[in-house]
């Protein structure tokens, strides 16, 4: 056989994606936040793009709240001075009248002091985070005090030598978010190079520390903390600490034996524990809360047919610049400056295609979930239908990833709530009798039902609740199921179940 090379040609179909095609499909499962984000980063890459702002209402202004329009802008200044001028200024008016400034004027003392800083301070010094002028009420608002601040300050007055306030800096960055001493004295010790014992006397100054609780190295020690401050840690209350597992437990029955309590000192040791902080440090965690705004309003119409409608809040608002465009474009001489604005118009142009294309899948992709679940917005969970990424994408004709991408993240404002696309995406439970199968998410929901309503004396197991299952809506579904769900909604077996109805008769 001789090897030689040689060219071939073939014929072969290929699908080839453009950059431009695959972005397409990655706006798709941005979120309203991330495409905020994307369409701003490419207004500030691309001069002919920018922002749609709504054109002022003018309809009900007067002629009087109209601007002024004077070509120097300057005649309703010169309308105040006439009628002011004879007013003298707040030092003259306050001598007159044998007072002091700030006793007759006091806002222009906070006004002075304002005026006197922003000329002490050369222009262009403040910072891009910092307030100015022009400055909103965002910028005036102080930044929330951390944990470790807080904490800080408070160290330093009740420290006074300089070493204990270094083991107390030690101490504080060895605190989680809930306020709990992570680390060891002896490491602590070993890294200063101290003694241990030193690290637990500056340890026992500090844990009266507010938040009360805080410099615990166990939830025990924590709640003995806020209980002494309050003068109620006695030998009881601390043996009843030492034991806590079976609180925990939902086991006071067995504590009372262990403790040797009765009953009602067992129930008054609880309702004290109960007003307790087990977390104090999270009063300071700095938790930053994001609103869901949601992309498709439903609402039902006055034939009681559903009607979908797209937010247009969450629809950035785009237009391309073909003045500045053409303006540009007629002024360019070589073939670089030509090409990058060719180049400036085409991706502004696929941007505003591909957010219009985006819209419309949202809204096409919407309206075949409310056609399949129309029974869940009329009734309520226990109607929720079974429903796959395949049964939208089939009926729709679309790709599943493309369903996938589009329900990511986006959200269905309905009579039943603000709800997540893929909240209608629930797996099916067959039916014992061959019938309509049945929605995992309503099962869940039947579930909970089933253990809310139990009582103390009638505590349902994970059998139990399968049988009622089968024999209520004839849902076949295995006990693991039903452990699974009860687990999933946070929900404990039966024995806890029943400790938690007990103890709250105590």
């Amino acid at each position: 056989m001789v090897m030689a090379p040689r060219l071939d040609l073939r014929q072969s179909q290929t699908l080839k994606m453009t950059p431009q095609l695959m972005q397409s499909i990655r706006l798709l499962a941005l979120s309203h936040v991330e495409l905020e984000a994307f369409v701003s980063s490419e207004i500030e890459c691309n001069p002919l793009l920018e922002r749609a702002e709504a054109e002022p209402d003018i309809s009900g202004i007067t002629e009087a709240d109209k601007p002024d329009t004077s070509p120097d802008g300057s005649a309703h200044i010169k309308d105040s001075v006439e009628n002011f001028e004879h007013l003298g200024s707040a030092v003259a008016i306050a001598g007159d009248l044998d007072a002091e400034v700030g006793d007759i004027f006091p806002e222009q003392v906070a006004q002075d002091a304002i005026s006197q800083s922003l000329v002490r301070q050369p222009f262009g010094a403040l910072s891009a985070g910092q307030s100015g002028p022009d400055g909103g009420f965002e910028a005036l608002a102080p930044s929330p005090t951390t944990l470790r601040e807080h904490l800080g300050t408070q160290v330093a007055l009740i420290l006074g030598h300089p070493a204990d306030r270094l083991i107390g800096a030690h101490l504080i960055d060895g605190l989680n978010e809930a306020g709990y001493l992570e680390i060891g004295l002896d490491v602590i010790a070993a890294r200063l190079g101290t003694e241990e014992q030193e690290v637990e006397a500056v340890l026992g100054a500090i844990q009266g520390c507010d938040p009360l609780g805080v410099f615990a190295r166990n939830v025990a020690e924590c709640l003995a903390i806020q209980l002494r401050d309050r003068d109620r840690l006695d030998p009881l209350m601390e043996t009843f600490l030492q034991n806590l597992v079976f609180v925990e437990k939902y086991d006071l029955a067995g504590l009372a034996r262990k403790i040797g309590a009765g009953a009602e000192d067992i129930a008054d040791m609880v309702a004290e524990i109960r007003k307790l902080d087990p977390r104090p440090g999270l009063s300071y965690a700095g938790i930053t809360t994001q609103m869901v705004v949601p992309d498709v309003f439903v609402t039902k119409g006055r034939n009681g047919a559903w009607q979908l409608e797209l937010n247009s809040e969450a629809l950035p608002k785009v237009l391309v610049n073909r003045t500045y465009y053409a303006s540009v474009s007629a002024q360019s001489r070589n073939g670089r400056d030509k090409s990058y604005l060719a180049d400036c118009l085409q991706t502004a142009n696929w941007l505003i295609r591909s957010l219009d294309q985006r819209a419309q899948t949202i809204l096409k992709v919407s309206a075949e979930i409310i056609v399949q679940q129309a029974d869940f917005l009329e009734h309520g969970v226990t109607h929720l239908r079974p429903m796959t990424l395949k049964m939208v994408a089939d009926a729709i004709e679309m790709h599943e990833s493309t369903v996938s991408r589009v329900t990511a993240s986006k959200y269905l404002a309905t009579p039943r709530g603000l709800l997540e696309m893929k909240y209608f995406f629930t797996t099916a439970l067959g039916a014992a009798n061959g019938g309509t199968q049945h929605s995992a998410e309503a099962v869940r929901h039947r579930i909970g039902e089933l253990i809310a309503a139990e009582k103390a004396g009638s505590v349902l197991s994970d059998d139990t609740i399968a049988a009622m299952l089968q024999q209520e809506q004839g849902i076949e579904i295995a006990r693991r199921t039903v452990a699974k769900y009860r687990e999933a909604m946070g929900l404990g077996s039966s024995v806890i179940r029943r400790r938690q109805l007990r103890a709250a008769q105590f």
